[in-house]
């Protein structure tokens, strides 16, 4: 067995709709999955499995919410090894931990992008790659930034933002 972090880009269904995470684990278990466990209500996943390749669990992962919530949503799947290496490679340990956030990515970002972004970013706010995935310390909240609506899928590629702080307690679930 493996243990996978699955973390969903969005639980929003729809206007004041949210996938509620019992329903989620729910889902997972009728998969065969086990151990299913969540963090906070953002759509964070640990659960163990048989070994199989990520796009695999991915798409099964996502076609069956398709099918229970009636809504696509991309989930990014990593072992508890490899996100344990995400967590362990936060470039910016000395930040505030809701302001330090992390875009996971399906496929990891390449140099290009982290030059186009720092050319967007403002003052303070630093960037970093680290094994494909975007580290940003915003430095104050995100939502109050210009860089955030240059973090989209459609800018980016399938990704999803955690900050450090869900990063470090998904982390510790692992054990």
């Amino acid at each position: 067995m493996t243990t996978y972090v699955a973390l969903l880009h969005s639980i929003v269904l729809g206007p004041g709709k949210r996938v509620a995470m019992a329903d989620l684990k729910a889902m997972a278990e009728g998969l065969g999955y086990h151990g299913t466990r969540t963090l906070v209500a953002t759509g964070n996943l640990i659960f163990d499995a048989a070994e199989a390749p990520l796009p695999a669990i991915e798409a099964r992962l996502e076609a069956a919410f398709r099918e229970r919530f009636g809504k696509h949503v991309d989930i990014i799947l990593r072992t508890a090894e490899a996100f344990g290496r995400l967590a362990a490679g936060n470039p910016f340990p000395d930040g505030n931990g809701p302001d330090v956030c992390v875009r996971v990515m399906r496929r990891p970002l390449g140099p290009e992008a982290l030059a186009r972004l720092e050319g967007i970013a403002a003052p303070g706010i630093r960037l970093a790659l680290v094994g494909g995935d975007l580290w940003i310390d915003f430095s104050r909240k995100p939502s109050e930034t210009r860089l955030l609506s240059h973090l989209t899928t459609k800018k980016l590629g399938i990704g999803t933002l955690r900050n450090a702080n869900t990063v470090n307690g998904l982390w510790k679930m692992l054990g």
